[in-house]
């Protein structure tokens, strides 16, 4: 969904700030006390993707994307880092929601069925009073936490890649990074890092 200007997003990323999950680069020694981190992978390729739930054209690549990064993370050809954009009304509590799942568990494949859960949730119109339930019936196990110091990381990360619509992914490879922005452009570059 493309914004009409950039600022709308950073100031939607500021109003919601006590509430949006951010993405951390990987950390050493990050435990079951620490904050959960998004990334996944090993690869020297750094991918870093923006999607919003409630966004039709994430909700309709996700099909097509999932399959791409999990080939691109498990042959290490890539590190993943997934950033929920608080684009929606619902979108900042279905982020929280997404952090609060990868607190219990953290791991590759538990992210995927996650925001899997997360994108039928928002396609279904589950609200933000039921969400916690449908996740639970899904099996999800939430943790709340303070998310307050990751959120200044996925601020600046938005600001930093200049993302005003989803879905965008950004490549950082060899030093350079590069943009894609909607679903044909992201689905074509990650076909071309496999």
């Amino acid at each position: 969904m493309n914004l009409k200007r950039s600022g709308i997003l950073l100031t939607i990323c500021c109003l919601v700030a006590c509430v949006v999950p951010a993405c951390g680069e990987p950390t050493p020694g990050a435990g079951k006390d620490k904050l959960p981190l998004l990334s996944y992978g090993s690869g020297k390729t750094i991918v870093r993707v923006y999607t919003d739930y409630f966004c039709p054209p994430c909700q309709s690549t996700e099909s097509e994307l999932e399959p791409l990064l999990v080939d691109l993370v498990k042959s290490n050809k890539i590190t993943l880092v997934f950033v929920d954009a608080p684009i929606y009304k619902d979108s900042q509590v279905y982020a929280k929601h997404f952090l609060y799942a990868l607190k219990k568990k953290n791991d590759f494949e538990y992210a995927l069925r996650v925001r899997s859960a997360l994108f039928e949730a928002a396609t279904g119109k589950v609200n933000k009073d039921a969400l916690e339930g449908f996740l639970k019936d899904k099996g999800i196990t939430l943790v709340p936490f303070d998310a307050a110091p990751v959120l200044t990381r996925l601020n600046a990360l938005l600001r930093e890649d200049n993302v005003t619509s989803t879905p965008t992914c950004l490549i950082v490879k060899d030093g350079k990074s590069e943009k894609k922005v909607g679903g044909k452009e992201v689905l074509k570059a990650l076909k071309e890092l496999q």
